[in-house]
């Protein structure tokens, strides 16, 4: 069976005005599609569907999904994607067909891959990411939460000395990745038993996890499953599967607004039935999930033991890491 690497690539960008003054053309969604499309044709992957709403446009990807609003663009891909070659050229895209001239805000992220080996230049090593990324951010700063010697977590953000603006607006993420996975569950994400992204969201009980959510869908043939979902008022989840046994992998990511995300950890956990993942929550401080108000540090799931905790503040944002493993039974 050939390899694939689940873990994915994760870049989130806001853009924003260097005099802090807005025109109408200050929205990323003005860009034409051939524009994402040949951004995306550097990445090395291509678009699937597309959704939107009054807030989001979200598309699902060959490799995973992006999303694009006024004022931020995400891009989250997976395999042997290379997706911060585009980076450089995505920013002077949108200098070209809006008004933003200033990056507010940025963070690349990704777990630890399985096979490292198997990727192209600059993504063989976070070492070779942020030499890459430091051209482009001289503020930039880079970290490793976890075991470097096991699972671990990268991040690169922007985290300067000196006066910072950044995002300010109320903002959180929460992302959950979840390994050794029940391959009876892991089995409804291929063609074998669902012919249709619809009928693998049904069957798996995906569509159930938030209410309110409008899901575009993808199941590909022989396996594998993305999902774009949009809630009113600019928000989003996605979910990404890689079922082999001998890699499965789920990811998913929200910024849905909650003062606690633990109800909904359960919800993921009893879906997917995963032998160990790992969950990252940024929150700003306007977020009500902000950790002023929730004691993280009492974060436990039943059945699980609670291998790592650590928490990092940055200027506008905290961040917690933490992950978990099935307990003996």
């Amino acid at each position: 069976m050939d390899f694939f690497e689940g873990a994915e690539k994760l870049l989130e960008i806001w853009f924003g005005r260097s005099n802090e003054s807005n025109t109408p053309k200050c929205d990323l969604r003005l860009i034409p599609r051939y524009e994402w499309e040949e951004v995306l044709d550097m990445v090395k992957c291509t678009i699937i569907s597309f959704k939107k709403n009054d807030y989001l446009d979200a598309y699902v990807l060959s490799e995973s999904s992006m999303f694009v609003s006024k004022n931020r663009l995400i891009l989250k891909t997976c395999g042997s994607t290379t997706l911060l070659k585009a980076v450089e050229v995505l920013i002077l895209v949108v200098m070209k067909f809006t008004d933003f001239d200033t990056v507010l805000d940025l963070f690349y992220s990704r777990k630890n891959f399985m096979h490292p080996e198997l990727q192209e230049k600059p993504h063989t090593s976070f070492q070779e990411e942020t030499e890459l990324l430091d051209k482009l951010f001289p503020s930039g700063s880079a970290y490793c939460l976890g075991r470097i010697n096991r699972d671990c977590w990268y991040l690169y953000t922007l985290n300067p000395l000196e006066k910072f603006i950044g995002v300010q607006v109320p903002d959180q993420t929460l992302e959950v990745i979840m390994q050794e996975l029940d391959p009876k569950i892991m089995k409804i994400f291929t063609k074998e038993v669902c012919a249709t992204g619809k009928e693998a969201t049904q069957m798996s009980g995906i569509d159930k996890l938030l209410p309110g959510v409008v899901i575009d869908d993808f199941q590909f043939d022989p396996c594998g499953y993305s999902m774009n979902g949009l809630f009113k008022g600019g928000y989003y989840c996605t979910i990404h599967i890689t079922p082999q046994p001998q890699f499965s992998y789920v990811s998913f990511e929200t910024n849905y607004p909650q003062d606690s995300y633990s109800d909904l950890i359960n919800r993921l956990v009893k879906v997917f039935h995963p032998g160990k993942f790992m969950m990252t929550l940024f929150v700003n401080k306007l977020s009500v999930a902000s950790l002023t108000n929730n004691p993280y540090n009492k974060l436990d799931f039943r059945g699980f033991c609670r291998k790592e905790l650590q928490f990092s503040q940055f200027k506008n944002y905290d961040l917690t890491y933490a992950r978990f493993a099935k307990a003996p039974s």
